[in-house]
């Protein structure tokens, strides 16, 4: 199965300008987990839910007066519409992402989450394997860390 058979197309993105609070209003408005940050039309970031725990409401940021551009993730992984489902999740498993926006010559054609290839591979027991560890992810870098104290 190829990732164009079951992204996400019609992808939600915010401009890097954007108030967080506007950001944060639409992903509530749209019911998502993350906005695609784009300047005029290059990808040049993700906004997730981590990000405005982390970058925000951790630091007491105001989100009237903070930039998206301010707390965005800017090293984004991408995926291309051609990759094959395992290789997909491999991608986000290595790089321990949930999210991957889905670029065809430099433009933005969709977004793949771990919602969406579990959904895709309820089947496939080798990709639902992958797919546990990525969710688990948290788990196995916090046991990482206390491995290593």
């Amino acid at each position: 199965m190829r990732i164009r058979d079951f992204m996400t197309k019609n992808v939600v993105s915010v401009d890097q300008d954007a108030s967080v609070q506007l950001a944060a209003r639409t992903m509530n408005m749209k019911k998502i987990g993350c906005l695609v940050t784009v300047d005029k039309d290059a990808v040049v970031g993700i906004l997730t839910e981590r990000d405005l725990l982390e970058r925000v409401v951790e630091t007491c940021k105001n989100p009237k007066t903070t930039k998206v551009s301010e707390v965005m993730t800017r090293s984004i992984v991408f995926g291309n519409p051609g990759m094959h489902l395992v290789e997909a999740t491999r991608l986000m498993f290595h790089n321990r992402i949930k999210k991957l926006p889905i670029l065809e010559e430099d433009r933005l054609v969709g977004l793949v989450t771990l919602t969406d290839v579990a959904r895709a591979t309820s089947v496939d027991k080798k990709t639902m394997n992958l797919i546990e560890a990525l969710s688990n992810m948290h788990m196995i870098s916090e046991s990482q860390e206390q491995i290593s104290m």
